[in-house]
């Protein structure tokens, strides 16, 4: 079996990330991106492409393994419709198109709080997302679930940046079962991530159990 995967979202505060952790490993990734990436490890190699026309004619090369890692808010997309087209319409076409090239294994990043039942519009799409991923018939599915995200993203974020301050007193009252939705770093995500195995079934990983990495 071929040991290829694939990152989608590998300019993102994860998925930044997710490609140091990965380039570690002995085997090939590819960077699926809009525009070059800078300092890539050696066995990294991008695909650069406009994802509109990729996911209407395009072909992913052979690959194990697809991390899904993209996302947007609802501000930076300027409307839900947008906002649907990216965390939900662009991940679900590029798993598709891995399953096509042979992928069985798939990680997701949605959010703590995901359900396709929910009142939040954000929430409801992440949900959305994650039963549609389960029903692909992937051999593996690892569904990640962080709450606030703590690193420096490319682009600015004012009232995030705020908010991880708060976030550490924050957590501190985020108790039992509520530590779910405790701010976490997302480096510690990506490496949960890259160091997760390929188990058969659904998998869902939450705050604690990104604890357990350096």
């Amino acid at each position: 079996m071929h040991n290829k995967s694939i990152v989608l979202g590998s300019t993102g505060l994860i998925g930044k990330h997710l490609l140091t952790y990965l380039g570690e490993k002995d085997s090939s990734v590819i960077a699926i991106t809009r525009r070059p990436i800078d300092n890539m490890p050696k066995n990294v190699s991008p695909m650069i492409i406009d994802f509109d026309e990729f996911l209407d004619q395009g072909h992913l090369p052979d690959c194990k393994h697809i991390y899904i890692c993209l996302g947007t808010t609802i501000k930076k997309a300027g409307s839900q419709e947008s906002f649907k087209k990216v965390d939900l319409d662009y991940c679900l076409g590029f798993a598709k198109k891995a399953r096509e090239s042979g992928a069985t294994t798939i990680s997701l990043v949605t959010s703590v709080g995901a359900n396709a039942d929910s009142k939040s519009f954000y929430l409801r799409t992440k949900g959305l997302l994650e039963n549609e991923i389960i029903d692909m018939g992937f051999d593996c599915v690892n569904i990640f679930q962080p709450g606030l995200l703590l690193g420096n993203r490319e682009e600015s974020r004012p009232l995030e940046f705020i908010g991880q301050y708060a976030s550490y007193l924050l957590n501190m009252t985020l108790l039992g079962s509520a530590k779910k939705y405790r701010s976490v770093d997302a480096k510690r995500v990506a490496q949960t991530m890259a160091n997760t195995a390929d188990i058969i079934g659904v998998h869902y990983f939450t705050y604690e159990d990104f604890l357990g990495v350096q």
